[in-house]
């Protein structure tokens, strides 16, 4: 096989690769600013308490996992943002 034939195969390849990345990644979401600031406190928070000392009666373990649930339940709200529509976006449809 001569280079021009194998880069015109590698050419086409990535080029179709492209068309199907972009037309089988899900549509865009809201950015949610301030679900994400959210997130990052969470996430710097429980960073904090498991570089705190061990010493807190128990309080400090039950704290981390507050955090770790807190910022599931941010993510599972992201998470449903993204997949359903408000009632003032189904309006806007209309």
């Amino acid at each position: 096989m001569n280079v021009w034939k194998l880069s015109t195969l590698v050419l086409t390849g990535s080029l179709f690769a492209m068309g199907v990345y972009a037309t089988a990644r899900p549509a865009q979401a809201d950015a949610q600013p301030r679900m994400q600031s959210a997130l990052q406190l969470l996430e710097g928070a429980k960073q904090h308490l498991e570089a705190a000392s061990d010493d807190k009666g128990g309080h400090r373990v039950k704290a981390i996992q507050a955090a770790k649930d807190a910022i599931d339940h941010v993510k599972k709200g992201i998470e449903f943002d993204n997949t359903h529509q408000s009632k003032e976006e189904k309006e806007k449809k209309k």
